[in-house]
């Protein structure tokens, strides 16, 4: 696993008119802070990236269909610099959530054959300078699905 990636287990509780899927909670020990949350929406192999904070920690949550994330690591000094790690979450199969520290590099593709949504936490409101973005191809990972 790269280093600054957190996967948290998460809880649903099925019920006969809904299940409820939690998220996060204020004592976990990923909570850095509430800034804003957003949801964001991913076609079936569509794949959105690249793109990495400089600031801020990540809390993805994927509550609808299932996304394959890759990250890509290319920070100085970092002893998996030069590492990727492709993680696939669904609220039906691995429902966990993802933590991503500053400074890794993320793109993520809808793998569920309807469009899938993710749920992204973060300590401070979205601020467009905050982050660097790189098209696909800088960045060679194989998106085959």
């Amino acid at each position: 696993m790269i280093e600054g990636i957190t996967l948290t287990p998460l809880k649903r509780i099925v019920g006969n008119n809904g299940d409820v899927l939690h998220a996060l909670k204020a004592t976990e020990s990923t909570f850095c802070g509430f800034g804003e949350a957003y949801f964001s929406q991913v076609k079936t192999g569509v794949v959105k990236g690249w793109k990495r904070h400089n600031r801020m920690t990540l809390n993805i949550i994927v509550p609808v269909g299932a996304i394959r994330f890759v990250v890509y690591d290319d920070r100085e000094g970092s002893i998996t610099r030069g590492q990727f790690e492709s993680i696939v979450i669904s609220p039906d199969s691995n429902y966990q959530r993802l933590t991503l520290a500053p400074g890794l590099w993320m793109a993520f593709q809808g793998v569920a054959q309807e469009t899938s949504m993710l749920l992204d936490i973060i300590p401070e409101p979205h601020d467009d300078t905050e982050g660097d973005r790189k098209p696909l191809e800088d960045i060679p990972f194989n998106f085959t699905i």
